[in-house]
Parts: structure tokens; sequence; C-alpha cells
């Protein structure tokens, strides 16, 4: 393992004051997109196969909604190259302002979506395009905050920082499974099928506005400001660019994320599946779950990048990958009629596990790439890796349960995803101090 020593402008130096507004905004705007995303992932299960499409069989008109959640994630990789393309070329700042936008009005909109009883098949087409708007703001969110955060701080605390963007995904969970368990136990599960599930959606209007007011009020990377006042550096095509020159990059970046991705929302949204179908747990002790579970992995992101810190991305990736395995299987081997305290714990485990995988990557993402291609190379690749392994991580554990009629082959194929994560982090150059600025 090699060590790249900082080099002389791995970082400008950022007054406090201008440090702590970066780490809010950059925390905010990705937990508010990815609050947006989580209440559509929960309602999807509980509410829109049923309100959205109506079936006789029940396990077909979840895999309908599902199949509405993964759209989403395919229209990624198309907001992951525009937002990447318009961050390498008029600026990082700008394109988060844009997205977090488009964000905002896609999912208030979906709150007020009519239903399959009122309009018929209007209603389940209209929640399609407002998914693959979400789907596409969010193709450049996470991986646009990393790099603002990465480009702008400190290299020696930069899986630390790194990390605070990164919690946008856990945070979301949290904030959405609280605001949808707080309208359960308000207006009662009945209720919030026919209509409560609406409050969540248009609540987010007050996110998205605090979101944006302080996304505005940040400075530019210095990263880019430097290639700009370099004009010759600028790249009109910076993904084909990319592309030519780090392929292989790209590739690492696609191959962790994918497992990663994988990981995640099969101990979040399909458990939620896992949790109501299969092991016949009430709701509301599956949502208090994953509140629990995605709470405590807040604290696991940030801690796990502080260690990235200390002996490297490499080591930190790997564990976590290695125990999210281990993890998953307790996860998968619960026994039917598990009690809420059961589903708590191995909630936490997982989660907390996923969150090691996160704080050592995240660094480790924006250091393969020059400031110049930095923004459209990662977040082609992430976007890329989240519809393979996010997208089709419920579903593929939906049917796996439905064929095979035991959990346990789900926790096989998150083997299969997460081998191809681990071999690269085994295999790669260790990245801890790269010189961002060059």
């Amino acid at each position: 393992m090699t060590y790249v020593q900082p080099g002389p402008h791995a970082a400008r130096p950022v007054a406090t004051a201008a440090r702590v507004r970066l780490l809010i905004a950059s925390s905010m705007g990705t937990i508010v997109e990815w609050y947006d995303f989580a209440i559509f992932a929960v309602c999807a299960v509980l509410v829109f196969n049923t309100a959205f499409f109506p079936s006789s069989d029940p396990v077909a008109g979840l895999i309908a909604a599902l199949m509405t959640q993964a759209v989403g994630f395919v229209a990624r990789p198309l907001g992951g190259w525009f937002f990447g393309n318009l961050g390498d070329r008029i600026g990082r700042k700008k394109a988060l302002m844009y997205s977090i936008a488009l964000m905002g009005v896609s999912t208030v909109a979906m709150g007020l979506l009519p239903t399959y009883a009122q309009v018929g098949v209007l209603a389940p087409v209209l929640l399609l395009v407002l998914r693959v708007l979400q789907g596409f703001a969010v193709g450049g969110e996470s991986t646009g905050a990393l790099v603002m955060i990465a480009e702008s701080l400190p290299a020696r605390q930069r899986g630390l920082w790194t990390g605070f963007p990164m919690i946008g995904g856990p945070a979301g969970n949290v904030l959405a499974t609280a605001a949808i368990g707080l309208v359960i136990g308000w207006v009662g599960q009945d209720a919030f099928v026919a209509w409560g599930w609406r409050i969540p959606f248009l609540a987010s209007i007050v996110l998205i506005g605090l979101g944006y007011w302080i996304r505005a009020r940040v400075e530019e990377s210095p990263a880019f400001v430097e290639v700009q006042e370099n004009r010759h550096e600028v790249v009109q095509a910076p993904l084909r660019t990319a592309l030519a020159e780090y392929p292989g990059d790209m590739l690492r970046v696609l191959l962790v994320k994918m497992g990663e991705s994988t990981m995640f929302y099969l101990f979040s949204s399909f458990f939620i599946v896992l949790a109501t179908v299969w092991l016949k747990a009430p709701r509301p002790a599956a949502l208090d779950a994953v509140f629990w579970g995605s709470l405590v992995e807040v604290g696991s992101i940030l801690a796990a990048g502080a260690l990235a810190d200390r002996i490297g991305r490499r080591p930190v990736t790997i564990a976590g990958l290695v125990l999210g395995l281990m993890a998953g299987f307790h996860l998968f081997t619960l026994p039917v009629g598990a009690t809420p305290e059961q589903l708590r714990w191995a909630t936490i485990l997982t989660l907390t596990c996923h969150g090691i995988i996160v704080g050592g990557m995240s660094a480790y993402f924006t250091e393969l790439f020059p400031a110049r291609v930095r923004y459209t190379a990662m977040s082609t690749a992430y976007s890329v890796a989240a519809v393979l392994g996010g997208a089709l991580a419920p579903i593929v554990g939906t049917w796996l349960m439905q064929r095979f009629g035991a959990p346990m082959a789900v926790g096989w194929y998150a083997t299969i995803m997460a081998l191809p994560a681990i071999l690269v982090m085994l295999t790669t150059r260790e990245t801890r101090g790269a010189d961002l600025l060059k």
C-alpha cells in the first residue's frame, strides 16, 4: 500500500465560517434529495402498489411499483452526464443548485397526483414521468456534493469531510421514515394509504427551499476556479475525454458503487418488503427498524471516513464490504414472526456496515480523477452503477424470495454483486492524500 503525499495545493485555506457553510450546504442538499427519493421508495411498497398499479395479484402490483422506482435509477446516468458536464464547464455550485430545484418540483408534484381510481392509466404514466425527473436530478447530486467538498477542504481530513454529503442517504431515510411514521400515527394506516401519503411529499417544499437558500451562499470550488483561470484546461467534451483517458478508473468506480448500492437498497428499500411480506411484521415495526438503522449509519459513515484518513481508503472499504455481507446473511435468516427488536438490531447491523463502505469509498472516488473531468467521470460511472445495483436490487430480491421461497437466496445475490467491488479494492492503488487541484 502506498501513501500519496498531499501536494502543495491539496486544498486552499478555507475560513471556518465558509467551511461550516459548505459542509451544511452539501449535507443539507443531499439529505433533501435523498429524503425525496426515500419517501418514494417506502411509498412504492406501502401505497403505490395499490393506488397506481391495482392488480388481482399482490406480488405483481408490488413488482410494478418497484419497477417504477427502478425507472428513476435508469434516468440517473443521463442526469449524471448532464450535471457532470454542467459542473465541469460552468461550475459545481450552479449544477448543484439546478439539481435540487428540479428534485423539489418533481417531488412536490408527486404529492398532487391523482390515483388510478381517479384518472385510470394516466396516473401511473404521470408517476413514471415524475420519477424519471427525480432520477435525473439525483444523477449529479451526490457526486457533485462530494466534488465540492473534496476540492474545497484540507486533504488531511478529506475522508471525514466527504462523509458529510454521503450522510444524505441514511439521513434521508431517517427523515422519510419519521415523516411517514408520524403521518400513519396521526391519521391511521387506512387513511395513510387513501390520502395521507401525500403529506410527506408536499412537506418536502420546506426542505427544498432551505437547501436551495443555503447552497446559494457557498463559494465555488477552488479546483474549478483554477481550471477556469487556465482556460486551456477547460474540457469541452468531458465525458469523451474521461472515457478516453480514464476508462479503468471509471470502471473501478462503477464496480465498487454497484456492490455498495446493491447492499444499501437490499438493507433499506427491500428490507421493507422482507419485513412486511415475508416476515409478517407490522409496517410500523419495519419503518422503526429502518429509522434506527439509518440514524446509526450517519455516525458510522463519518467515523469510517475519519478512519480512512488514518489507515487508507482501501482497508476501510474492504472491511465494510466483507462485514456487510456477513450482516446481510444474518438479516436474511431472520425467522417469520421476528420481533421488532430483532428487526431493529439486524437493520442497525447491516446499515452500520454499509456506512463503513461509504466512509471508505467516498474520498477514494474523488481522488481517482483530475479536476477537469472529475465531476463528469464520477457522476457517469456512479449513476450507471446505481442502475445496475440499486435499481434492480429490490426487484431481484422480491423475485428471488418468490422463486425460491427463502430470503437466503437474496444473501447469495448480494455476495455476487459485492465480490467485484472487493476485488477492485484489493487490487487498486491507495489514493489517500492525493492532490485534487491537478
